[in-house]
Order: structure tokens, then C-alpha cells, then sequence
């Protein structure tokens, strides 16, 4: 006997009665078969080792007597919201039920929430009877029974319950990062470009902090801080970001994958990009605030659970944004002049030297597609299209291009708001981006959805007003 051997008999235990050995798949000693499905949201904040185990021992005391376990699914990283068909270990599970030969009678689960939320379990309960498979529940006490309405109850509250979970972790975790935001504290994750993350001091939270763990702050990066400040000074002069890009490519500088490397493994492409230098000039944070609330990820929860949800992140208008009641770190740009790029419009040349200027660039959307419309100019003027993605066949409600000149757009808009011919275009496109609307554009009208407000023209002093709109217009 070995000394595990020896303690146990002293225990009074049974060999292979521990938490340890129940984790295994004995070979079938009679009674039902059982697959077990386990589920961990994360592998950075929670063990898989454990939670598989700690769910198996629950399973193994709801079979207990009835069967054995026999092939074991656990799926470490996956959102409870998220399809079977999504998540690798229940897919494989849901596979295995087309297989005659596929070695169990029934599925085991070692907690509700674990496997299922909302309306995943009735929609595959249809699914396990055609195949005959059972399905056990710790919450049922055992075997469920479909066609008991107490056992349906029963599954349409721990559905509700399970997404309700969710929805008050999400809003408990929201609303500390609120705090935090305006207590200027830094909530977390990389560092923007030109800043690097240092030790401010001991977490707030005592048991943390006895851990050693520790609050970080925003400290200028030496060897990057003075490239964001040379885009935003050279912005300031008027040039386009596509000449910045060049200009940081041609020098060599690196971009930010390229200077934090460890961390962007999974980046090919080391060059920057259009998109690298607008995010870095559109970012508050480099004011020395802290901001939060910037995009949020669209939290689908009417989508049935067997369909697959897409990510959608989407950017919150500025009135939504938390901004820290003090200034949090040193600022690489004025609060001023990081207003003056935002609403910097770069007039566009082309290789003759022409200047062209699009007025509603970037506020114009498809009324059908919702494609933002691209600018475009023919016949020496500005105007906006929209080819639709390039696909879909022309139709009486589908042209195949919807185009629109910007001479008639401004006509439709002033004369649907009164407006003189003395009121000036630029006015009235600088009005629509400071109310953050966006002007949905149809062939014959245009819909104005925001918080635009009316435009008054003193023919007198030659000056104008706006007045809030009860509704949103319909040019």
C-alpha cells in the first residue's frame, strides 16, 4: 500500500471515492451511460482544472446509482451565450448524437447556467429526443422530463435566471468602471501609444492589496509620446492623415505593433495605417483625462440562442462618454487643440493641384444598405455614392448605385428648413456634425436622425439661430 493508500483507509474512505478520482471515466458497470458537458467563461480569471472538477462532482452525485460517466465535454473560454454549434467541446458533443455508436444514453450537466441560458435548452431538447438521449439536471433532481409542466417551469426560470446573471454582472461592472473613470483611476488593459504603464501604489481593495497586487497609472513614454505629439501638431497645419502615414513610413518610424511586439503577436502587417493614426488622433485620453464609455459592444438579448450572434461594437456618442473630474496623467496635447483636429476637415488635392471639398463627407448614410456613403466627384463638382457592397442586382426599389450631387442635397435641406439663399452650406453641414446626426439619404428624400435643430436666418442683421425640432425632419 502506498502512504496515500494507508491515510485514506484511516480516513475510513473507500479507494476511488475521492474528488480525485471521480474527475475520471470508469469503464460502464451497468445503468445508464452519461456524457457529461461542463463550460468556463474564462481561463484568466477562473482554474478550468477546477471548475471541471468541482462540476463533475456534482454530476457524479446526481447520477449516483444510476449510471456511470462515460465521456466527459468541457468547453474552457466560451461564452454561456453563445450556440452549441459555437462553442468546440459542445459542438463535438452535438456530433457525436448522429453516432450510433457514440457510447452514452444521456447528457449530465453539473450546473444549469454552465451549459445553458435563455432558450438553449428547450430549443435542443427536440434535438436529444429525436436521437434519444436524455438529458439530467442537478436542478431537477435528476431526469428531465419534458412534458411535465413543472419541469418546464422550471427550465424557463433558470433560462431567465441565467441571463439575468449576466445582465446584472454587466451592470455591476459597469457601474464601478463609472466610479473609477471619475475618480481618474486607470481601468485597465494596454497603454495608448505614447504612454507607458507604471505603479501608482497598493490596490484599494485590502485582501488584493495584501496579495501585493497594485494600482497603474499613465506616464509619458519617451520614445513615443513625441510622435503623437508631431501628429497632432502636423495636423493642425491642415495636412490629410494619409500624408502622415507616409511620411512615418517612409522614416521608418515604428508603428505601434512594431514597438510593442509581445503583445501584438497576432499583427502581420507592421506599417501604419489610415487607421492607426486616425484612432491615436481621435483618442480624448492624450488630454491627460481619463475617458470611458468611448464604444460599447451591442448586448444582443432578443436573438434566439440558436442563432449565432455577432460582435457589434459600436461608437457612443460623446454625451455618454465619463470623463474623470480630474486630469489623471500628463497630457501630450491641449484640450483645445485636440477639439480643432476633431473638427479638422482636410480639403483633398488631387495631382494637378486642384482642391476639392466634400461638405458632408462622413455624416451621410445609405437609406438601402446603411452604408455610409462615399464621396465622389464627376463633372468637376462633389457628390456622394453608394454602390451598395458592389453586389445585389439593380431594381426598381434597389438602384445599383444611389448618387446624390451635394448643390441638390443643400437645396432638399434648406428649402425644407426655410433657409435663404444668404445662409451659408457650410453652416448648416457644420450644425448636423456638432448635434452628432446623421442624414439618411433615399433617392427622393433624406432623413435626418439626431438632434438637429431648425436653422433662422435675421435678413436684417444677417445673422442666424437654431431652435430645437420637435421631431427629426424629413427632407
Amino acid at each position: 500500500m502506498t502512504g496515500r493508500d494507508i491515510l485514506m483507509a484511516w480516513m475510513g474512505r473507500q479507494e476511488g471515492a475521492s474528488q480525485g478520482n471521480r474527475g475520471r471515466c470508469p469503464e460502464p458497470a451497468g445503468g445508464l451511460r452519461f456524457a457529461f458537458y461542463g463550460r468556463t467563461s474564462t481561463i484568466e480569471h477562473q482554474d478550468p482544472e477546477t471548475s471541471k472538477a468541482w462540476q463533475l462532482e456534482v454530476a457524479w452525485e446526481v447520477i449516483a446509482g444510476h449510471g456511470h460517466i462515460v465521456r466527459v465535454f468541457f468547453d474552457a473560454g466560451q461564452s454561456r451565450r453563445g450556440a452549441w454549434r459555437d462553442r468546440p467541446a459542445a459542438a463535438e458533443l452535438l456530433a457525436a448524437l448522429r453516432d450510433p455508436d457514440r457510447g452514452f444514453d444521456a447528457i449530465i450537466v453539473g450546473e444549469y447556467e454552465r451549459a445553458f441560458a435563455g432558450d438553449q435548452l428547450p430549443r435542443l431538447l427536440a434535438l436529444f429526443r429525436r436521437y434519444g438521449v436524455q438529458v439530467w439536471l442537478p436542478e431537477a433532481g435528476g431526469r428531465l422530463e419534458p412534458d411535465s409542466a413543472k419541469h418546464q417551469a422550471l427550465i424557463d426560470m433558470l433560462g431567465a435566471q441565467s441571463l439575468r446573471e449576466v445582465a446584472r454582472a454587466r451592470h455591476r461592472a459597469m457601474a464601478s468602471m463609472r466610479v473609477q473613470t471619475l475618480e481618474g483611476r486607470f481601468l485597465g488593459g494596454r497603454a495608448p501609444y505614447g504612454y507607458r504603464l507604471v505603479e501608482s501604489g497598493a490596490h484599494p481593495r485590502l485582501a488584493d492589496a495584501r496579495r501585493g497586487r497594485m494600482t497603474y497609472r499613465l506616464e509619458v513614454d519617451p520614445e513615443t509620446a513625441p510622435v503623437v505629439r508631431w501628429l497632432f501638431a502636423e495636423r493642425l497645419t491642415g495636412r490629410s492623415v494619409d500624408s502622415l502615414v507616409r511620411d512615418l513610413n517612409e522614416r521608418g518610424v515604428p508603428c505601434p505593433a512594431a514597438h510593442d511586439a509581445e503583445r501584438n503577436t497576432h499583427r502581420i502587417r507592421r506599417r501604419w495605417t489610415v487607421e492607426t493614426v486616425t484612432v491615436i488622433l481621435q483618442n480624448p485620453r492624450y488630454t491627460g483625462w481619463q475617458v470611458w464609455n468611448r464604444q460599447g459592444v451591442d448586448h444582443d438579448h432578443t436573438t434566439p440562442s440558436d442563432r449565432r450572434r455577432r460582435r457589434v461594437v459600436k461608437r457612443n456618442p460623446a454625451d455618454r462618454w465619463v470623463v474623470s473630474r480630474q486630469r489623471a496623467h500628463t497630457p501630450l496635447v491641449s484640450e483645445r487643440d485636440f477639439v480643432a483636429v476633431q473638427r479638422l476637415r482636410t480639403r483633398r488635392a488631387t495631382g494637378s493641384g486642384e482642391v476639392r471639398e466634400y461638405l458632408f463627407a462622413g455624416v451621410l448614410r445609405c437609406g438601402i444598405c446603411d452604408r455610409r456613403m462615399e464621396s465622389h466627384w464627376i463633372h468637376s463638382r462633389p457628390g456622394y455614392r453608394c454602390r451598395h457592397g458592389h453586389t445585389g442586382p439593380r431594381t426598381d426599389d434597389r438602384p445599383a448605385i444611389l448618387y446624390l450631387r451635394e448643390d441638390h442635397l443643400i437645396t432638399r435641406i434648406g428649402r425644407a428648413l426655410h433657409l435663404p439663399a444668404a445662409a451659408s452650406p457650410r453652416t448648416v453641414a457644420d450644425r448636423i456634425r456638432a448635434n452628432q446626426a446623421v442624414a439618411v439619404c433615399h433617392a427622393d428624400k433624406v432623413d435626418i436622425k439626431g438632434q438637429l435643430t431648425a436653422f433662422t436666418w435675421d435678413s436684417e442683421n444677417h445673422t442666424g439661430s437654431f431652435s430645437a425640432l420637435e421631431n427629426d425632419p424629413v427632407w
